[in-house]
């Protein structure tokens, strides 16, 4: 497991530690579900140095990248940003990114554990076009500022002009203490939100100011459990928990991750031709789940309509807002409209689900 930069500055917060993907970090510092009302009332400041991080160089690398993912690349003016998936020939998923165009290089942003796999996913690719990738992990961090007063945190620490940008927009601030910092505006849930990457030796002090400038509007450094249950009532689907190498884009992200006027990319000729006849198998559902259950769904647990199976969970959790039990997961076509009633099968027992509209929880 690699453990986090910081490790010893959450450690002095009271840190609980935990894995993901090969990754070590934050499960909580003590109290979850104070952690879990500051992300939606206030704000809170999550260490995401855990996550995939690589820029792209050289002269080529916008006609490159833009021939490797599903959306439009080659559309971002400087300091402009997008969503978009990382696909093989087959159209299936190998990664989901945040791209951001810089000066100098394209930064990518995605789930932890995913190094090597994109790096060379991207290597395989590059024949004669002027174009190196970078592990930025080892020298830039990566702060999240999450909830509705994530921009007067930004603002306390001297950030105002980039949390008054429109969203997926990313900025270089030269603090003469701090050094290089980009400030992305990016939501990574149904709330305000911002990402900042910092040089690793700037990034206990940040941090420090991020959270007590938090503390200053009733927020708090938050760990992963609150973050998740917080992603999981917002329907926002994540990349080795919701989506796999098994699924296409139009199942789970296609409103966000495609542009289907680009030009060519790698799986476009697959995706295409899907979104042509307008429809998928299977497709991404929240589902309300029995409030009587022994225990949590794992991921796969089987859903069945009318006897049939039609679909699986991928991810469930118990919403702290709507005091019931939620997940999401996939369901085939022809089960699948918002009110359908299902049986969900684990070996414990069987028990009722309701297909519901998402985001579970609106704010």
């Amino acid at each position: 497991m690699n453990l986090l930069f910081l490790r010893e500055f959450h450690h002095t917060l009271g840190a609980r530690f935990s894995e993901l993907n090969g990754q070590e970090i934050v499960a909580d510092y003590g109290d979850g579900p104070a952690e879990y009302q500051a992300l939606w009332q206030s704000a809170v400041v999550l260490d995401f140095s855990f996550r995939g991080r690589i820029c792209l160089i050289g002269a080529d690398r916008v006609r490159f990248l833009h021939g490797q993912i599903t959306n439009d690349v080659k559309k971002l003016h400087l300091g402009e940003g997008c969503y978009a998936a990382l696909t093989n020939a087959k159209g299936k998923m190998e990664a989901d990114l945040n791209v951001f165009n810089l000066p100098d290089e394209l930064l990518l942003d995605f789930e932890p554990g995913l190094i090597e796999r994109v790096s060379q996913r991207l290597e395989r690719f590059i024949v004669a076009d002027d174009v190196q990738i970078v592990n930025a992990a080892p020298h830039y961090g990566l702060l999240s500022v999450q909830g509705p007063k994530s921009r007067e945190i930004l603002k306390a620490v001297g950030l105002l002009d980039t949390a008054q940008a429109p969203g997926y927009s990313v900025a270089k601030i030269a603090d003469p203490t701090l050094g290089e910092i980009y400030v992305a505006v990016l939501r990574r849930l149904a709330l305000p939100g911002f990402d900042v990457f910092v040089p690793n030796e700037s990034l206990a002090a940040l941090a420090d100011k991020l959270i007590a400038a938090a503390k200053s509007v009733g927020g708090r450094a938050c760990g992963w459990t609150a973050f998740e249950t917080a992603r999981i009532e917002a329907g926002v689907p994540r990349f080795g928990a919701d989506i796999d190498e098994t699924n296409l884009p139009m199942e789970c992200i296609a409103d966000r991750a495609m542009s289907f006027n680009k030009g060519c990319y790698i799986g476009q000729e697959v995706l295409n031709r899907i979104h042509t006849i307008g429809r998928v198998t299977r497709e991404l559902r929240g589902l309300r789940l029995a409030d009587g259950l022994k225990t949590l769904p794992n991921k796969g647990a089987t859903l069945f309509h009318n006897g049939k199976e039609s679909g699986y969970i991928t991810s469930a959790v118990r919403s702290l807002t709507l005091n019931t039990n939620i997940a999401l997961g996939y369901v085939r076509r022809d089960a699948n409209q918002i009110g359908t009633q299902l049986t969900l099968q684990t070996p414990e027992e069987n028990s009722p689900v309701t297909i519901t509209e998402l985001p579970f929880v609106k704010r």
